[in-house]
């Protein structure tokens, strides 16, 4: 019989292990009734961004915090620190996605029991973070009008582990001739049925609709772990 090679059998074994921990993390976020949402995107998205505007925003109401993962810096995490949130960088070096022994090594000392909402802002990358589970009740892809309407297309493997499509930078929509329709139709052939929301967190155009939304969800959460 012929042997795997060695490294698809490593890659199945670290991707287990991560499973492993990302079901104990689930558990634990379900037990302190903490939301846990993702966000996943190429580099330059406007990711940090519409996260900090979030942040700032959902503060007013919720209790709030984030995770955000890095190659190299601590710049997002500086930016993030902006809304007041409490915030945590996590440096992946030569990683270029999120795993989810590093969320669990990061949530260390705080008390998840204080929090409405946790964010986890992946490495800028739409590939690798597709095949890690980080326990997460709700993961983001998010697509800037800047990039052109056939990405979901060409990364449909991060589209389809995805539970919402984001369009970002909204603003610059007509200046960059974005195609709205044509976007939403290439998600709609990769992943029929994806909720996608269109915002702006220059001009906060889209942002009451998808807080709306994050709170119908987190309301959802918690009327079903109290059954």
């Amino acid at each position: 019989m012929m042997q795997e090679p060695r490294l698809i059998e490593v890659r199945k074994n670290v991707l287990k292990q991560n499973d492993h921990i990302a079901r104990a993390l689930r558990e634990q976020f379900r037990n302190a009734g903490v939301f846990v949402v993702s966000l996943v995107s190429s580099p330059g998205s406007g990711k940090t961004a519409f996260l900090e505007k979030i942040l700032t925003i959902l503060r007013e109401h919720y209790r709030v915090a984030a995770l955000v993962g890095d190659l190299a810096t601590e710049n997002d995490a500086l930016r993030l620190a902006r809304s007041h949130a409490p915030v945590r960088q996590i440096t992946t070096g030569t990683l270029c996605h999120l795993e989810a022994a590093m969320v669990q090594r990061s949530l260390d000392e705080w008390d998840l029991n204080q929090l409405d909402f946790l964010f986890i802002e992946n490495v800028g990358n739409l590939v690798c973070p597709s095949s890690y589970d980080l326990g997460e009740n709700l993961r983001l892809v998010l697509l800037s009008v800047t990039e052109g309407e056939d990405k979901p297309l060409k990364y449909p493997t991060i589209f389809n582990s995805a539970d919402v499509a984001i369009f970002t930078k909204t603003d610059l929509a007509e200046a960059v001739e974005f195609d709205a329709s044509a976007a939403l139709a290439n998600i709609q052939a990769v992943r029929p049925g994806m909720d996608v929301f269109s915002i702006s967190a220059k001009t906060g155009a889209g942002m009451p609709q998808f807080l709306e939304f994050l709170a119908a969800r987190l309301a959802e959460m918690r009327e079903a772990v109290a059954f």
